[in-house]
């Protein structure tokens, strides 16, 4: 039966061609103090040991299944609120809401309230939900009432109880899985609360699902793993220590590789020492024109000094003129100021080398160069409503020439860091969707990473000095690459996964193909369809973030295998509206469905900064509270 789409602050992304929930808690990492309610019935476990009230089958496969032996048993120690335990209906809370609410309670509009227990007692008693998903969303209360605890059984108890259990979004046009979602957020809770003193080890969540509505087509394969209990020493222990560490591979050159050392971790280095990349993605867009506009020509005053580059000026108080205390100071500045050491320049127009020079040479900002590798049919020849095919040898080649041209013109400069190919090519051939690729990599997944290999090879035998990598959405395909891929240095990744961080996305990673992961886009709009500008949203959203790709960064106690993120973007851009509003007017309507914090982004105003009320682009800049968040965070 479909489980009825909700109406509330929920949102969407892709994961391995799936979108997923996520969900924005409204002070995310900041949570501290007590419960904001208390549990009738806690359970008897602070970890429930499921081995011991039933049995796994095929853990790891898609025969995945837990046969639950010992029902009273497992009631006992999970508490209310967790399946098979029914004692929320004792819970005198609960009775006394109950008692004052004759009317029947719709679970989904008990998403993300200010009442969490509300949310929690709705939840718990949805029995005509699927069990998955009541579960879920009886965890996400749990969660946002502090009760951490019993959150993380629920969870837990959603992905081993119901591996197959889904959700469908607002339209009814596509699924979502619980259990790898639900596995996202252990991991995530676990992270952002060391004091739980709890960890989950040896889980593991595959899905091979359908892209579309067709629940049908969706398989789960779960490895149980285990929680354990962790003391302070225990975490003390986790954190490595780099400095006895050996490198024992290397994918790159002198001017950039990415290292692994001896206890598995990988790292970066450029020049010869480490670097973790603080990038911003970098477009510039004088309001009133489309991406076409070329900002590396921009000279209004004829000059010779570049207008973003060095003639910005921060309009401090918001009133959208210059004042005499609003001195130029230019973006190649504000960036070094707030920390960036390296941007991502996609490669569909002409490079100054002359004003990047500058950038690295004065500003110490490297570039990484995007070739979209057909992506949107750039380069590709292809047509737009069929899109880049990767078995066409005439496309290929073609593609291959666009690269092998920009690798002959840059590989001598300093400002170059790396390249990434592709950007989100995998992402599924829905010609009519705002989100598509307009490429056929996701159907033709063997051919693309095959072309990848070779366009990669091409690349480092053109210039050995430096990495390349593939530009990603999330890790679909990333299967493929392990397989037919063994040129990529590092595997690119944009992910907007929620406002608590990537969850176990370093986990799938390095389990699915063993190489670094640069987060190639992450980020929020500052916009909220209720609310107006939201920049408290953004700003918690690309803190927790970067705390996650620190976390997961070689000596650190992740994973080790994040070499750093790339926030999309630097400037708001308002020509992306596709409804057709005038580009001279900033579109405040929600674009499409993402894990942003009123569930939908809106294109315009993913900047970090902001352009004022226009009419003072390209020179005006508005940096936003999240400008200033990073910027405390990457020049610490």
């Amino acid at each position: 039966m479909k489980t009825r789409a909700y109406r509330c602050a929920v949102a969407a992304t892709f994961i391995s061609f799936l979108a997923v929930i996520s969900f924005r808690m409204s002070d995310a990492g900041e949570e501290t103090g007590k419960p904001v309610f208390e549990l009738y019935d806690p359970g008897t476990e602070r970890v429930v040991n499921y081995e011991e009230y039933g049995v796994f089958s095929e853990p790891g496969t898609f025969g995945y299944k837990y046969t639950i032996t010992d029902p009273a048993g497992l009631a006992k120690a999970s508490g209310e609120g967790i399946d098979p335990n029914m004692s929320v209906e004792k819970d005198p809370a609960y009775l006394k809401m109950r008692a004052g609410n004759k009317a029947a309670v719709d679970h989904w509009k008990h998403i993300n309230t200010s009442d969490p227990r509300s949310d929690f007692f709705a939840w718990a008693t949805a029995y005509k939900e699927s069990p998955g998903v009541r579960l879920f969303f009886t965890a996400k209360a749990l969660e946002r009432g502090r009760q951490y605890i019993q959150a993380l059984k629920a969870y837990r108890a959603a992905m081993l109880l119901y591996p197959d259990a889904f959700c469908w979004n607002r339209e009814l046009t596509w699924t979502w899985l619980i259990a790898p979602k639900a596995w996202d957020e252990i991991v995530n809770i676990t992270r952002m609360h060391p004091e739980l003193g709890v960890k989950l080890t040896g889980a593991f969540v595959k899905a091979d699902s359908a892209v579309g509505g067709d629940p049908t087509k969706n398989y789960v394969a779960v490895t149980p793993g285990r929680f354990v209990e962790l003391t302070a020493k225990d975490r003390d222990k986790a954190v490595p220590d780099k400095s006895g560490l050996k490198v024992t591979k290397r994918r790159g050159g002198n001017k950039s590789a990415c290292v692994k050392y001896s206890n598995g971790q990988w790292g970066l280095e450029v020049d010869g020492k480490p670097f973790l990349v603080r990038g911003l993605s970098y477009s510039p867009i004088k309001v009133g024109y489309d991406y076409d506009w070329e900002w590396m020509g921009a000279d209004k005053d004829k000059d010779g000094r570049n207008d973003v580059a060095y003639q910005t000026w921060v309009d401090a108080n918001r009133n959208n003129r210059r004042d005499s205390d609003e001195p130029e100071v230019g973006d190649f500045g504000l960036m070094r100021d707030m920390g960036c050491n390296a941007i991502r320049l996609m490669n569909n127009k002409p490079f100054d080398k002359k004003l990047l020079r500058d950038l690295y040479k004065t500003y110490g900002i490297k570039v990484l160069i995007c070739d979209p590798l057909g992506a949107y049919t750039i380069h590709s020849g292809a047509r737009w409503e069929i899109g880049t095919d990767y078995t066409d040898p005439e496309q290929l080649a073609e593609m291959k020439r666009s690269v092998k041209e920009t690798v002959k013109k840059y590989r001598d400069e300093d400002w170059l860091l790396g390249y990434i190919l592709g950007n989100e090519n995998n992402m599924p051939g829905d010609y009519t969707g705002v989100n598509a690729s307009r490429t056929q990599a996701s159907s033709q997944p063997k051919a693309y990473a095959e072309f990848l290999n070779d366009v990669a090879a091409m690349v480092h035998a053109l210039d050995p000095d430096r990495i390349v990598g593939v530009g990603n959405m999330e890790l679909g395909l990333a299967d493929a690459y392990a397989l037919y891929s063994p040129e990529l240095d590092f595997v690119g990744v944009n992910s907007y996964s929620g406002s608590e961080g990537f969850g176990a996305l370093w986990i799938r990673a390095r389990r699915i193909i063993d190489r670094p992961v640069l987060i190639t886009e992450f980020g929020c709009d500052a916009y909220e369809t209720a609310k107006g500008p939201n920049e408290e949203a953004q700003s918690v959203y690309l803190k927790n973030a970067w705390a996650d790709i620190v976390y997961n960064s070689a000596g650190n106690p992740g994973e080790g295998n994040s070499i750093g993120g790339i926030i999309y973007e630097w400037l708001d851009e308002w020509w992306k509206d596709t409804r057709g509003d005038p580009l001279d007017k900033q579109n405040n309507e929600p674009t499409f469905e993402l894990a942003f914090p009123d569930g939908f982004s809106q294109e315009e105003w993913l900047g970090i900064v902001g352009q004022g009320d226009g009419k003072k682009s390209p020179f005006l800049r508005a940096p936003r509270k999240a400008y200033y968040t990073m910027k405390e965070l990457w020049t610490k």
